[in-house]
């Protein structure tokens, strides 16, 4: 099993940035996310606690379910499904208030079920999971500070 964390302060208040990255479909400002959408509502919001997200990245298939959500400081998910197969234990995004706006870390503990799936996770998923969601984070950013609300 692998663990990343990305990080990144984006310059809008911990209420706007906890809606923009809870709202999945907004990844697809990233261009490494070809599509998402909410397959079935959560508990007291869209996003909420038992929410199913679908979504397909240019490296794969994911369907999540959000397991706690606790607006604006932060959210968990699990990947109950992948393709290509992947083993999943933790999926965390943490919303902090700090000077310039809101950190965001944003974890994730997983491993590709593959032959050789430590390595290919190792070598290859990781960097590519890092890379996909700093550019997501990036899309954030720049529309948030940009002034466009969720």
């Amino acid at each position: 099993m692998e663990t990343l964390t990305v990080r990144r302060v984006i310059a809008a208040p911990i209420e706007d940035v906890f809606d923009w990255c809870a709202t999945t479909t907004n990844y697809t400002r990233s261009p490494l996310i070809l599509r998402a959408r909410l397959a079935r509502h959560g508990a007291g919001a869209p996003y909420g606690v038992g929410a199913v997200r679908l979504h397909t990245w240019a490296i794969g298939w994911f369907r999540e379910r959000v397991t706690t959500y606790d607006r604006p400081h932060g959210f968990d998910y699990t990947v109950e499904r992948s393709v290509p197969p992947s083993r999943h234990e933790l999926g965390r995004m943490t919303f902090t208030e700090v000077a310039g706006g809101t950190e965001v870390a944003w974890t994730t503990t997983f491993q590709v079920s593959l032959p050789f799936g430590a390595t290919l996770t190792r070598v290859l998923a990781k960097p590519l999971i890092t890379h996909t969601f700093g550019r997501i984070l990036a899309a954030a950013d720049a529309e948030l500070a940009a002034g466009r609300r969720p």
